[in-house]
């Protein structure tokens, strides 16, 4: 799997941190308004980081779990205590075997959240390269004035926001969890840019992520039994 395309994994797990952040505030009788406060954010970014947003910044998800009261579950990840001892200590020749800790990970929403996850992966790599290439994005509005032209009148006004969103750069319009945003990925230009093998890679993970994916460290082949 190349590096630079998107890892559909990563985008559900902060679809996910997301959720349960947002469900954390909920249960701890806190609003919107007075939540953004206490963070120091603006309620617009306090939506960002409950909608899994991730060009929002690490620091500003550390704020929201601190306030919710788990940000020790970040500060176990930042600790040793899930790294790797170093070959030749004491831990790494302990003969007892190491824990093995797996994290499954799946769309159990259902088949509707699965498909919404495919489309907003599949323009968040298409928006990197329209970013990086002048010519991709050339193609997309010459795809939308095409359509406008001769395609469906219904979608005209989606379309025309298609214009001004690749004129002005506004791409999270297309990129939240709003019904607004998924009307705007179903009519998107955007999809004429992708190539087919990275088409296929995103929709193989999603495939796989229909199945489940465990996450974890396997035990090591070479500890010794604790009766040797």
């Amino acid at each position: 799997m190349s590096s630079e395309i998107t890892s559909v994994l990563d985008r559900q797990l902060l679809l996910q941190l997301g959720d349960r952040l947002k469900r954390l505030r909920q249960t701890q009788g806190m609003g919107t308004v007075d939540m953004a406060a206490r963070v120091g954010i603006t309620r617009n970014t306090l939506r960002a980081v409950e909608s899994g947003d991730p060009a929002t910044s690490i620091g500003t998800y550390l704020r929201v779990m601190s306030i919710l009261g788990v940000s020790g579950e970040l500060a176990l990840l930042a600790s040793d205590t899930l790294s790797p001892a170093p070959a030749g200590s004491a831990a790494a020749l302990s003969r007892r075997t190491a824990p093995v800790v797996e994290i499954r990970v799946s769309a159990e929403e259902g088949r509707h959240r699965l498909q919404d996850l495919q489309s907003m992966v599949l323009h968040e790599e298409a928006i990197r390269r329209v970013k990086a290439n002048p010519r991709l994005l050339a193609t997309a509005k010459d795809t939308v004035t095409r359509w406008l032209q001769t395609g469906d009148p219904r979608s005209a006004g989606l379309w025309r926001e298609w214009q001004q969103i690749l004129e002005t750069g506004t791409w999270r319009k297309a990129l939240g969890r709003s019904r607004h945003a998924q009307q705007l990925r179903q009519t998107s230009p955007l999809a004429t840019v992708l190539p087919a093998d990275v088409r296929a890679n995103i929709l193989a993970q999603v495939s796989d992520l229909r199945k489940g994916v465990v996450l974890g460290v396997e035990p090591s082949q070479d500890l010794l039994p604790e009766d040797q």
